[in-house]
């Protein structure tokens, strides 16, 4: 009865949100907000609103004009605002404060004649500024380890001469190797191959890179825009002599950067046998970010660290070189503090991250390695500059091969605009939050860090990135996702107006450098219902809760918190705040279990608890820190879907006697005769079952008689191409038997109803397991909740 409820109540619930998510690209917890602190308490799951600034929406191409701000509160004009055509004023929602519009709109306007900003469908609207003058292309450094096998390093050599053909010709790159040392390469000086190489043990300043490389910072020379924009580029990149020797357009340099990659070779440094090779990370990272801090400042750079192995030397060493005296931290090292290189790597890597956030330059990390390479160090420099990760076991999978490609993924070439052909990534993202008087914002969890700017709608209470209205996002694309917090204000309840009239406002504003070198500004302004006073609150409030934006709201908040608390402590959190939302939504009598009834909106919510709880992103055991810190990083940047997906796989069954369809994530759904699709986002798994395996291994598929088998087997393949095809990044593709080892990997993910311990055994596959199934959880979850 968990698992059912009313479809078509539900499937008209999911058509509404999804539409809401298609216009704004936006989800939240509650779509009806109670109207005092006290309820907001004891809803248990915060307000939290999923906000993805790129997503692909279908309004007309950006508006070629500047925005209109209102003088008050700096919100942008909206469909929301009240507009008095004879005065030529306009009211702001937010703060109620009345502005003048410029002429070029007051000569115009009428109720008949609006400008696209204040049409009501478009509640979401971009912006071309044109205030902000265009500034150089994108400016990528590729930063490759040369501690690799030789069939490692040539893979990967190769993958970086295929990446730049799928760059711009006017982009920007830098090359910068490391080994024992870091070696900067000058592509700019073409009689031969000509580096600048820095000792891997030190750290270098901005200044220090300066000085060696000999180049200056960028100063005037150019039009600037307002303040606090980035500088238009050109006069001044070609005054530093850093582009033109260090970075250089692909036009130009394709050929020769090429025939550096071709000559490079194996870091020379003797490596015996017991010991790890020099690996110098920290340093190189240093480097290439001090290097673009003095070329492209406050412009869209990316830093592309391509790693396969733990730094041994130099700042952000995680590990020493001798394989017999000291191993790789795990999790049981960690909790016991047995990890002495941990903090010192963990302050280096968050202060190259300030450098780099406050600069607007991501950092994106691709690590291909059996071992750990640091990882666990580094997320914070991935995560406050909007970086992207991908981990694969060898620079010979395609899961880094594709990955890397799917980086530079464009716009279609008949794209309205400046878009058609661009590359879909953003650069130098930020992100401000405007809210109305009894909103306040308590922080944001995901690819952000934050500018510290105050304002009088910031709460006490901190979540996440807290105490702001603003972040720095760095490297945007059209999935990158953003949780914000919101909380009500003491004096939200308005007595002296009627709870039907009464209405919320929060509006986004996004600003980042398009891949065209002109900057743009997204503004999505959201406006909904307070909840009634009195009896009716409680079913309002149930009516428009958003279940799968629940569950990543949660989620994100739980990962957030494993920075810092234990995991047990978290998952105890996880069950109080799952057992106090069943006990004020559900519809049960006190003390009498049999009575317990939840809303079909809330009736899939205990499923992704349970499934959240059972996953890699709470449950340390069989990863690493590395491995852990990887899924958690990609789970606070996703959308939506992709996040539940993660949170509990879809499963999808195939088989003669019916057609493909999803059935439920439990052991009761593992069959001889048929073959199962899942997808848990980081694995893809066709799994078959014994019958059909034994079938495939027959050759009954090469029969014209058994057509229809054959297609039954093909059919699974491409679904799990058609997943693949467009994700980042690229999932391991597993084929597996019922009763191989490679089916541990689906096993593990089903509710075990199905155990050792059973005694039906025609139920479905038995896992051997201790854990709980989802309907003991249930069982104890319900007691819990009915308890007076």
């Amino acid at each position: 009865r968990w698992q059912q409820g009313n479809n078509q109540e539900r499937m008209m619930e999911m058509g509404d949100l999804a539409a809401q998510e298609e216009r704004d690209g936006v989800r939240m917890s509650w779509n009806v907000w109670p109207a005092s602190r006290l309820e907001a308490t004891r809803i248990v799951v915060p307000i939290g609103c999923l906000y993805t600034p790129l997503k692909a929406i279908a309004h007309p191409p950006p508006l070629a004009y500047d925005p209109i701000r209102c003088n008050g509160c700096g919100a942008l004009l909206n469909p929301y605002c009240q507009v008095d055509y004879r005065t030529k004023l306009w009211t702001c929602p937010f703060c109620l404060g009345r502005n003048h519009f410029p002429p070029h709109y007051a000569e115009n306007i009428s109720e008949t004649n609006l400008p696209a900003e204040l049409i009501p469908q478009f509640t979401t609207v971009e912006y071309e500024l044109q205030q902000r003058g265009a500034v150089s292309a994108p400016v990528f450094v590729f930063v490759l380890d040369t501690c690799l096998p030789d069939s490692e390093l040539d893979e990967l050599k190769d993958s970086v001469q295929q990446t730049l053909n799928l760059l711009p010709e006017h982009a920007l790159v830098g090359l910068v190797t490391f080994g024992a040392h870091v070696m900067v390469h000058e592509l700019g000086f073409t009689e031969c191959h000509k580096t600048i190489a820095f000792r891997g043990t030190k750290d270098y300043s901005v200044q220090r890179v300066q000085e060696l490389l000999n180049i200056g910072p960028a100063t005037g020379g150019g039009p600037r825009g307002p303040p606090g924009a980035a500088p238009t580029a050109q006069p001044q990149l070609q005054q530093n002599g850093a582009i033109g020797r260090f970075l250089l357009p692909v036009s130009e340099c394709s050929f020769g950067l090429e025939s550096m990659l071709d000559d490079l070779q194996r870091d020379p440094w003797p490596t015996p046998a017991d010991q790890r090779p020099l690996r110098c990370t920290g340093a190189a990272l240093s480097v290439a970010i001090g290097l673009l801090e003095t070329a492209v400042p406050r412009q869209g750079a990316r830093v592309m660290l391509m790693v396969g192995g733990p730094a041994t030397c130099g700042p952000g060493l995680v590990v020493e070189k001798s394989r017999t005296e000291e191993d790789m931290r795990s999790h049981t090292d960690i909790q016991k503090g047995a990890a002495p290189r941990l903090k010192a790597a963990q302050k280096f890597y968050q202060e190259l991250a300030a450098r780099a956030a406050a600069s607007s330059h991501v950092v994106d990390v691709f690590a291909c390695s059996l071992d750990q390479v640091g990882l666990y160090e580094m997320r914070s420099i991935v995560d406050q500059t909007g970086g992207l990760v991908a981990m694969a076991e060898s620079f010979t999978q395609s899961v880094f091969k594709e990955s890397l490609r799917r980086v530079f993924k464009r716009h279609p070439d008949d794209a309205p605009g400046s878009n058609a052909g661009a590359m879909t990534m953003g650069f130098a993202a930020t992100i401000e939050c405007v809210t109305s008087r009894d909103v306040k914002i308590a922080g944001a969890i995901g690819p952000c860090s934050s500018l510290r700017r105050k304002s009088p709608h910031v709460a006490e209470t901190e979540i996440g990135q807290g105490g702001t209205n603003a972040w720095s996002m760095g490297g945007v694309d059209p999935d990158t996702t953003l949780a914000v917090y919101l909380e009500i204000s003491k004096n939200a309840a308005q007595k002296d107006q009627p709870s039907s009239t009464k209405r919320r406002y929060v509006q986004f504003i996004t600003q980042y450098q398009h891949a065209s070198g002109r900057f743009r500004l997204r503004s999505t302004t959201l406006c909904g219902a307070w909840a009634p006073d009195g009896a009716e609150a409680t079913p309002a409030l149930a009516r428009s809760f958003d279940q799968e934006a629940a569950a990543v709201v949660m989620a994100r908040i739980a990962v957030h918190r494993t920075e810092s608390e234990e995991v047990s402590d978290i998952l105890r959190w996880v069950d109080r705040s799952l057992i106090r939302l069943c006990a004020k939504f559900a519809d049960y009598r006190k003390d009498e279990p049999q009575t317990f009834r939840l809303p079909h909106e809330f009736a899939l919510y205990p499923q992704f608890v349970f499934h959240l709880r059972r996953s890699q992103f709470l449950q340390l055991f069989n990863s690493s820190p590395d491995e852990a810190a990887y899924y958690r990083m990609i789970l606070v940047r996703e959308n939506t879907l992709n996040s539940i997906v993660m949170i509990q796989p879809t499963l999808i069954s195939y088989s003669f006697q019916a057609p493909p369809s999803t059935v439920l994530l439990d052991a009761s759904s593992v069959r001889s005769d048929c073959i199962l699709l899942l997808d848990t986002f980081f694995y893809v798994i066709v799994f078959h079952g014994e019958t059909i395996a034994a079938w495939r291994d027959q050759g009954y598929q090469d029969h014209e008689e058994h057509a229809a088998f054959r297609n039954l087997l093909t059919q699974p393949l491409a679904d799990a191409n058609a997943i693949m095809e467009h994700r980042f990044p690229l999932p391991r593709y597993i084929v597996a038997d019922q009763h191989k080892s490679e089916a541990r990997f689906l096993l593990s993910k089903l509710n075990p109803s199905v155990t050792h311990n059973s005694t039906d055994i025609h139920a479905g596959q038995a896992i051997p397991t201790d854990d709980v199934s989802l309907k003991v959880f249930m069982e104890h979850l319900i007691k819990l909740a009915v308890e007076s």
